[in-house]
């Protein structure tokens, strides 16, 4: 099952690292953000991605072209500039990076990488918000109600704001100003029937596709109380950072 990060937005309110950067690679404890969210993934047994990049997404693209050089132990015959591998250490992970364009909205990047989507349902989640969650019970439960489409609910009293009746989403308004005790998390599970909710470049997936999926009764949240942070501010990433340079609450899922 293909998992689909959305790594292309500029990050402007983490200006400080991204004028260099992409806000998916921006290092936390050693290693980018996306590696995280990947490991996530992977520790659960899925590891084929697709990267929707968009804003210096060559940076992406060199990352994962030279990961295995930088990870693995090698030797090299310089004069005939043959390498041996003599320790894998690179994550067995396949990798698609697709550039979805620099002011292409969210909803556009999911539709410009569907063509990499072959299966009827995949994953999705943001590249700026790491947890975590146990991929296999998120999947159980999307499996189980049958809906279209699964959000992960976690608390924090900003982004997505959402009313729930039991796991069914009532209502989904994104970025409204008043607390609420879940909001829209990411890791998500989709079918590939959302696809027709979204329309072109310009639509961002947390407007009318998340909404009105909702409001045909298609979107149901999984509520999560574990580990799940944001980095949207540079405050976000030094607290990130604190977190993992002292190991705290470092899940198995991100040991290297």
């Amino acid at each position: 099952m293909k998992v689909v990060i959305l790594a292309g937005g500029y990050g402007t309110r983490l200006s400080e690292e991204t004028s260099l950067v992409p806000k998916p690679l921006i290092e936390i404890a050693g290693k980018p953000l996306l590696w995280y969210i990947m490991k996530t993934y992977a520790y659960w047994g899925f590891n084929d991605f697709v990267i929707a990049a968009g804003y210096k997404s060559e940076k992406i693209k060199s990352y994962f072209a030279s990961l295995s050089m930088a990870s693995d132990d090698f030797k090299v015959d310089v004069s005939t500039g043959k390498v041996e591998t003599l320790k894998k250490n690179a994550p067995d992970w396949k990798v698609t990076v697709v550039d979805t364009g620099i002011d292409t909205m969210t909803g556009g990047r999911i539709k410009r990488a569907a063509e990499y989507i072959k299966d009827d349902t995949f994953m999705l989640t943001y590249g700026d918000g790491v947890s975590d969650i146990n991929i296999k019970k998120l999947l159980d439960f999307h499996n189980k109600h049958g809906k279209m489409a699964t959000l992960t609910a976690v608390r924090m009293p900003r982004f997505g704001i959402l009313e729930m009746d039991g796991d069914l989403v009532t209502s989904f308004q994104e970025k409204r100003l008043e607390r609420s005790p879940f909001i829209n998390g990411g890791y998500m599970v989709l079918s590939k029937k959302v696809l027709k909710y979204i329309e072109g470049d310009e639509m961002p997936f947390e407007t009318f596709p998340l909404q009105q999926l909702s409001e045909d009764g298609e979107l149901c949240a999984y509520k999560y109380e574990g580990f799940w942070k944001c980095v949207d501010t540079l405050k976000d990433k030094k607290d990130l950072e604190k977190i993992l340079e002292k190991r705290e609450r470092v899940a198995d899922v991100w040991k290297v």
